[in-house]
């Protein structure tokens, strides 16, 4: 029953991060346009990655579709660890490599 409970409460905190993150990259204030202006990305960019969060936290909280999720949100991941190491901003990988792991432990658990 414990590891019910942890794996839902790592999925619901998962989806809830994704969830944020959509949001603000949909939004993209001012730092968050900045990045990825800096980072060589078109202006619209921005909506891309807000929708694909978005998508990753509604697959992650339907039981029937969280393999899914953690894949997607598992490349989102990817792509983002890969942005900043190209641009040689190490320390701004650990977040995205914890969710990748993260996101590692949802899909092991869904199988």
């Amino acid at each position: 029953m414990s590891h019910l409970a942890w794996n839902l409460i790592l999925v619901w905190a998962l989806a809830a991060f994704f969830t944020f993150a959509a949001v603000i990259n949909i939004l993209a204030p001012g730092p968050i346009a900045g990045e990825y202006q800096r980072w060589g990305y078109p202006d619209w960019f921005h909506f891309v990655t807000g929708a694909l969060e978005m998508a990753t936290a509604v697959l992650l909280a339907l039981t029937a579709t969280r393999l899914s999720g953690a894949a997607l949100g598992g490349t989102v991941m990817l792509a983002a660890v890969a942005t900043v190491i190209v641009h040689r901003e190490y320390k701004r990988a650990v977040p995205p490599v914890t969710v990748l792991i993260l996101l590692g432990v949802v899909a092991w658990t869904a199988l």
